[in-house]
């Protein structure tokens, strides 16, 4: 490879000439590279982890180097952070959110208490995890969780993006499972 390359991820590479630059690589990681760099998650919070939520935007783990930005409204908002403790009262509120959100979108629990309850558990009109309303790709320990394992957490779902087969997925050509036992192995085959 000479000085004038640079590679971006193990598959795309961007050669750059005199006149400008070339990408190359597969369109699903070319598609990817761009999904992951450009993910705007939804400024929502239920709870105390809300603060933590609120910090991991600002300067000291400045999570738009990443390209993460905060959008005010679901329907721009890639990735739904479930921050604080989720009441039942909540619950339909959040589904609606979640339902809003144009796909493919990601959830992340942050927090003990939107990960099974936290210390409300044992209150009758808490929710006993963010899993039972929406499904969760990521979940968070602590009580609360720092900015630094919300933007790991948030790198973790940039790591599920870039694994995605986005255009296969998108064509609906996203082969089925392998069947460990075929059809045509469970007849019985009589060589008489």
């Amino acid at each position: 490879m000479s000085s004038s390359d640079d590679m971006v991820d193990d598959k795309v590479k961007v050669e750059q000439g005199p006149n400008g630059g070339a990408v190359a690589g597969p369109i699903d990681s070319l598609f990817n590279l761009a999904r992951k760099n450009s993910l705007w998650y939804l400024l929502f919070g239920t709870a105390c982890c809300a603060i933590e939520l609120m910090q991991t935007g600002g300067p000291r783990t400045d999570t738009d180097r990443f390209g993460m930005v905060f959008r005010p409204t679901p329907r721009q908002a890639d990735v739904l952070i479930l921050a604080g403790t989720i009441t039942y009262k909540m619950a339909s509120r959040i589904r609606r959110l979640y339902d809003q959100m144009a796909e493919p979108k990601y959830v992340i629990s942050m927090g003990s208490c939107a990960n099974t309850g936290g210390l409300f558990q044992a209150s009758y009109s808490v929710l006993k995890g963010g899993d039972l309303i929406v499904p969760v790709d990521v979940y968070l320990p602590g009580c609360p969780c720092r900015p630094e394992s919300l933007t790991e957490g948030l790198m973790l779902v940039q790591q599920i993006i870039e694994k995605e087969p986005w255009l296969k997925k998108a064509w609906g050509k996203v082969p089925a499972p392998k069947d460990p036992w075929p059809e045509e192995s469970r007849e019985c085959k009589d060589d008489s």
